[in-house]
């Protein structure tokens, strides 16, 4: 016969059930994400063994999951820009840069997707995964050391930001029908324009150049 349960084993019992739920939810969460598939909360809880209901339980929508799943996945900017370490040339390393996000979100698509959809209809939650904003940070850095324009620096910042970004690659993938490798390389081209025109623009494009 077992001995009996105590009430404060129970309730440690309860803890550590709810605490594996938890875990096993985050844990498929971020296993789909790597999948480029379609994300959704039922999927997730059908990944999890649990219910939907569960699921929202543990959290209260589709993007708080993600948040809380995702953290710690994303690289460093310095591991993902480690061959052009060494550059000191922003628009190689703004090139290197734009090809690794775009190259990233195409193979996490599903969940990209999926956050950007629940950000824009919840604009209060629109905490995003800045994984963009430190690769062009990073790719900047010489530049910024050398700055003698800081106002001209902070602008094309910005337009990096617009340009260097998920809607970016769906615009041109979904909308104007672009091949995704097609719109990767589109994209990169854009960014570099846009960083060698604020940066150098006394320097003419090299098919002017031949011209």
């Amino acid at each position: 016969m077992s001995p009996p349960t105590s009430p404060a084993s129970g309730m440690t019992g309860r803890a550590n059930q709810k605490l594996r739920t938890r875990r096993a939810i985050v844990q498929a969460a971020a296993e789909l994400s790597r999948t480029g598939r379609e994300v959704t909360m039922s999927e997730i809880a059908v990944a999890a063994l649990v219910s939907e209901a569960t699921a929202y339980r543990y959290f209260p929508d589709l993007v708080s999951l993600l948040q809380e799943a995702m953290a710690g996945q994303l690289p460093d900017p310095h591991e993902a820009l480690a061959g052009v370490e060494h550059s000191t040339d922003p628009v190689e390393r703004v090139a290197a840069a734009t090809e690794f996000l775009m190259r990233h979100v195409l193979a996490r698509q599903g969940v990209v997707r999926a956050m950007i959809a629940g950000t824009i209809a919840r604009p209060d939650r629109s905490a995003r995964p800045g994984l963009r904003f430190g690769l062009i940070d990073h790719a900047l850095a010489p530049a910024v050391a050398a700055a003698t324009d800081p106002p001209a620096l902070e602008q094309l910042r910005r337009g990096l930001a617009v340009v260097v970004s998920a809607e970016a690659l769906f615009n041109l993938t979904d909308l104007y029908g672009l091949d995704p490798e097609d719109a990767i390389a589109s994209v990169v081209s854009t960014a570099t324009a846009l960083t060698r025109a604020s940066l150098h623009p006394d320097t003419k494009p090299a098919a002017d150049a031949r011209a």
